[in-house]
């Protein structure tokens, strides 16, 4: 590992080392690879995701914003999702991005804060926010008649609010309570961003009440709206099932596949880091899964959406202008 300068400083002087070994000031992020050729290529790689996520998301976001067609709930929670892609992808892919190009892997321990603040928030929101569109689609098809006064834009404000608002609180917890560990080197973080794992790894002393913390967070804030996904699907299923219609059927499956699959890749991938037991930790597989929920699953996400969705298809087209195109070289 690779010790920042603060610590190379203090090497010096053994009686400094010994009263200001508990201060670091700034991390190191770990190398993705000393082969030049591979930083290029994840560098390219990573990059181009980046861009499909953000330009797919914010297409939805303003399809949907300037679409009066797509002023229902299941629209808005979607609108909702493609702002924390934006957001969520944001606070870590450029920095990644910068360590790939200039090599500069330095980060300050507010720089550090800030980035696991946002992605605690984002991601935690998002898991929230997937369970919002469960309930919906459950609403839609077990309970159609009752659809539009259940589900009226008072109750979806209050939904989105709370997933915003259980996103905060988690995140300034969370925060808040890493960064009032003690850590004593070396700096290097083993990792490509500030997750929670890692930086635990570099605390010094007891961290077990930290490890509880980020359990209980992962079981309410994770596993509980997944659970909560799960019910409402295995009711839509058994609703779905008892429908006298093919139509009928398709029709509502159609609508729910997509939030299946997004839901599935999220996820699968955030229960597989948090969820583990600490001795199956791997550095090499939580940046593997870590890429994944981070920039793969963002990219993902919009495309699911838009092609397995002719609402969202017309609205992108008539915001891109491509109707008028379509239209005139007929």
């Amino acid at each position: 590992m690779v010790c920042c300068p603060f610590f190379q400083e203090m090497s010096i002087n053994g009686s400094l080392w010994q009263e200001n070994s508990l201060s670091v000031k700034r991390f190191a992020f770990a190398k993705f690879s000393e082969v030049p050729g591979e930083c290029f290529l994840l560098f390219t790689l990573i990059l181009l995701m980046f861009l499909v996520s953000l330009t797919g998301n914010t297409l939805i976001a303003l399809a949907i914003c300037t679409s009066s067609a797509l002023h229902t709930p299941m629209y808005f929670f979607l609108a909702n999702l493609s702002l924390l892609e934006i957001g969520y992808t944001c606070s870590v892919i450029p920095k990644m991005l910068q360590s790939l190009v200039s090599g500069a892997r330095e980060i300050s321990r507010e720089g550090c804060a800030t980035q696991m603040f946002f992605f605690i928030f984002f991601g935690i929101t998002e898991c929230c926010l997937l369970a919002a569109m469960a309930f919906d689609r459950y609403m839609a098809i077990c309970a159609p008649l009752h659809y539009a006064t259940r589900m009226n834009r008072g109750v979806c404000a209050h939904l989105a609010i709370v997933s915003w608002g259980m996103g905060c609180i988690v995140g300034l917890g969370q925060t808040n309570f890493i960064f009032s560990l003690n850590f004593c080197g070396p700096c290097e973080i083993d990792h490509f961003f500030c997750d929670l794992p890692p930086l635990l790894a570099l605390a010094c002393g007891d961290t077990s009440q930290n490890e509880a913390a980020i359990f209980v967070a992962a079981v309410l804030c994770i596993f509980s709206p997944f659970l909560l996904i799960i019910s409402s699907y295995v009711r839509i299923l058994v609703a779905v099932l008892l429908m006298p219609s093919p139509e009928g059927r398709h029709k509502a499956l159609s609508t729910c596949s997509s939030h299946l699959l997004v839901v599935t890749l999220f996820y699968g991938s955030t229960s597989a880091t948090y969820l583990r037991p600490k001795s199956s930790h791997s550095p090499e597989i939580d940046k593997l899964l870590a890429l994944f929920y981070t920039a793969v699953t963002s990219m993902l996400n919009p495309i699911i959406y838009s092609l397995r969705n002719k609402e969202v298809k017309g609205a992108l087209r008539r915001t891109l202008g491509l109707k008028k195109v379509l239209t005139i070289s007929k």
